[in-house]
């Protein structure tokens, strides 16, 4: 990296009061003065005195200027303006940013010559932690024809510059996040579900055990579908970041509300939905998009794709095309016994070869659901009660099985192994928010922000409302997409 001597760094205001100097100068009405600058083809100008400190870092990819002042805000960017055919000059625009064209302080301006290699229609201007940060990327020399190689460098380095930019603004907005200390302050969401899930499985035993009415039991079966969403909810939360006072009571915690109580592995819910944060809505490595044969959200699947998650291929067979066909009329039926496949997937990881950590717990804790849950359902008086019973269970849990697809099945898929260098990138295609009022948070459990909870998993629950239009606006900085939809508006637009 070649590094421009410069002196030494100091805040670098403006010399002199703009506006009382322009007011005397129109005042007097003094004589233009009529000697021309040197003109260079490419040149950057910035909004400071040319006497100006300012740090210039030139590597193979870039040229970077460092200025530290307190004049100007956060909205700031960078123009690459044609002030003459084949002159273009770089010019910074934003809040507190005076524009000094056209009057007796424009000479006076802090310049700087850039080579021919440069590319000013590339240029990026940003204002963190007190200094102004002007970005240059390099293309190719000019002159001559480039052809092809000329081409590709130039997109190249635009791509590469993009990239880093995001991942500097990403970085920034983590940063942002500890220092204020989101990810430690958790709210008292725990404690409220806590408190909540006790005043509903009061209703839902005694409905069951105390009871003799037909509806009575059937809503009963609906208050246990609502209390395992709401347990979910909070087996998502321990399998992120410390819901408990210790290490050890939140590795207990996603047996306890998990396992005993839903009859879903908490091993099974972290090996899933790790490689869905990896690789997010992935054709072959998201396991959450591979359902055959009952649903396929894309036309890959008819190419028996391999699935590098499970490790086999996934055949699209007579069966699978005659599901597949019916899919706009099945989506919700499969989605209300959708919950069978989890109980299902639970078996198949504890009782496989694979390396299961904490198996011991996870089976003990699907031991002891499978132990109260068939004993409650057998307190029913008949067969009758005790399937709709469960299928109104089922059922209810149907509306977070449809949010949890609907936050990404209508999004933007791929193939291929995912790539460090495009991960904001494809959180970004390959999720959509759910519109909804704050009041209803609770019933979501924070997820409907699926962006910001891919962006930043780790970050709890009660604060991603807070980041969604930090978020929203970083996706706009960068010309990438931020979709969020009500839950109608998303149903319409997955079917």
């Amino acid at each position: 990296m070649k590094v421009h001597p410069s002196p030494r760094k100091r805040n670098i205001t403006l010399r002199y009061d703009v506006a009382s100097l322009l007011a005397q100068a129109n005042a007097c009405r003094q004589k233009k003065l009529h000697r021309l600058p040197h003109i260079f083809a490419k040149v950057l100008e910035l909004p400071f005195h040319s006497d100006a400190d300012v740090s210039v870092d030139e590597t193979p990819a870039s040229i970077r200027f460092t200025a530290a002042t307190d004049d100007i805000s956060g909205d700031v960017r960078a123009d690459a303006v044609a002030i003459y055919p084949g002159v273009t000059k770089i010019v910074i625009r934003g809040n507190g940013v005076v524009d000094l064209s056209g009057t007796e302080f424009e000479l006076d301006l802090w310049r700087f010559r850039l080579p021919s290699s440069t590319r000013p229609e590339l240029v990026y201007a940003a204002y963190e932690d007190g200094d102004l940060v002007v970005t240059v990327p390099k293309g190719a020399e000019d002159g001559g024809d480039l052809g092809n190689r000329g081409d590709s460098k130039l997109r190249w380095v635009g791509s590469w510059l993009c990239l880093e930019l995001l991942s500097r603004d990403y970085r920034n907005l983590a940063t942002q996040f500890t220092r204020s200390g989101m990810f430690e302050k958790k709210g008292h969401v725990m404690i409220y579900n806590l408190c909540f899930i006790s005043v509903l499985l009061v209703p839902c035993f005694y409905g069951v055990l105390c009871c003799d009415g037909f509806l009575t039991h059937i809503l009963s079966g609906g208050l246990l579908g609502l209390i395992w969403t709401q347990v979910a909810y909070l087996g998502h939360d321990s399998g992120r970041y410390n819901i408990m006072i210790s290490p050890r009571f939140n590795k207990l915690a996603p047996i306890l509300t998990g396992n005993c109580l839903t009859g879903i592995s908490i091993a099974w819910w972290k090996w899933t939905h790790n490689a869905r944060h990896i690789a997010c809505n992935n054709l072959d490595y998201d396991p959450d998009l591979q359902h055959l044969p009952m649903l396929a959200i894309s036309t890959r699947f008819f190419t028996n794709l391999t699935s590098k998650f499970y490790n086999r291929k996934l055949e699209f067979d007579p069966i699978a095309r005659f599901f597949i066909s019916y899919q706009h009329l099945t989506y919700y039926p499969v989605m209300c016994v959708a919950r069978v496949n989890l109980y299902l997937q639970t078996f198949l990881l504890l009782l496989s070869n694979r390396s299961v950590p904490d198996r011991a717990l996870n089976i003990l804790g699907i031991m002891i659901f499978w132990t109260w849950f068939p004993l409650l359902v057998s307190c029913l008086p008949n067969w009758t009660e005790r399937v709709l019973f469960v299928l109104a269970s089922f059922c209810v849990c149907a509306i977070q099985h449809i949010q949890f697809t609907l936050n990404h099945f209508a999004a933007d898929v791929y193939v291929g192994p995912p790539k460090g260098n495009n991960w904001f990138e494809k959180q970004t295609v390959g999720t959509i928010d759910i519109d909804c009022p704050s009041g209803m948070d609770w019933f979501f459990g924070g997820l409907q922000f699926q962006l910001g909870h891919h962006l930043f998993p780790r970050l709890p629950r009660c604060h991603l409302r807070k980041v969604s239009p930090i978020i929203k606006k970083l996706c706009k900085k960068h010309n990438l997409p931020y979709r969020s939809l009500t839950f109608v508006e998303a149903n319409k637009w997955m079917l």
